[in-house]
């Protein structure tokens, strides 16, 4: 336990960013199936993960409390890093620290399916702050740290503030949807649906990429390899099963 500390005008508004992460991959065999899910392994371990989440904590303007890091066997890794929005309040001839305190998460889970032989990259992030800072600004590079074929994520505000007359705020800044602060970039290369409960404060996004480019999904495979048939196949199972994901339900 570290030394403890002091919070000034706590504020009990917590916004929450929550978003699944899918890359879908056709792997051939076994062995490329192994060799894929140690590739992914090793460039999203927990190393890389603390540097993409120590990057957006410096985009929010937030400050780094405590890091917590671990990879596993046989794959996946986890980092959770604790933060604290920090500002000077005068008071007097003092400046006392304010502190909110926020949370950053992200967790990876590789696998493969043994009978179409793709395999799947999940990456689950968790964003929850307290006080001015709102994750939503730090989409972008999120969804650009990662090769996203679907994206589902959940924005939601709890709790409650107060202005100087001590009137309750249950909600600090407009949001009509997580689409309006995604570039329009990102989502020209998306289809993108939302299900939003604005009287609760919920707002949801799913997005799964339009367009495939089989070449994209191969590894360690060219695309001139396989006869069209086959070319065919995969294709249409890469799309099945991002359908399936982008849906939440099986369907085929």
């Amino acid at each position: 336990m570290g030394e403890k500390l002091r919070l000034y005008d706590f504020n009990n508004l917590t916004k929450a960013l929550s978003f699944n992460i899918y890359d879908v991959c056709y792997a051939k065999t076994p062995r490329e199936q192994r060799d894929y899910i140690a590739y992914i392994d090793e460039q999203y371990n927990s190393e890389r993960l603390t540097g993409i989440l120590t990057t957006l904590t410096d985009m929010i303007g937030a400050k780094i409390l405590n890091i917590a890091k671990q990879d596993y066997e046989p794959q996946g890794a986890s980092v959770t890093i604790l933060i604290a929005e920090s500002s000077m309040i005068p008071a007097g001839e003092t400046q006392l620290a304010h502190l909110d305190k926020s949370h950053v998460t992200v967790h990876t889970y590789p696998e493969y399916h043994p009978e179409t032989s793709l395999a799947t990259f999940r990456v689950d992030i968790d964003v929850a702050t307290c006080g001015e800072i709102t994750p939503l600004s730090t989409l972008d590079y999120l969804i650009g740290s990662f090769d996203s074929d679907i994206i589902t994520m959940d924005y939601r505000v709890r709790g409650f503030t107060r202005d100087v007359g001590g009137r309750k705020l249950f909600m600090d800044h407009r949001v009509a949807s997580i689409q309006d602060y995604i570039s329009e970039d990102i989502l020209h290369a998306y289809d993108a649906v939302d299900m939003n409960v604005y009287a609760a404060n919920l707002f949801h996004t799913r997005m799964m990429r339009k367009d495939i480019d089989l070449q994209n999904y191969l590894f360690k495979t060219d695309v001139y390899e396989l006869p069209p048939k086959i070319r065919l196949e995969i294709t249409n199972n890469i799309s099945r099963e991002m359908i399936e994901i982008f849906s939440g339900q099986n369907i085929y």
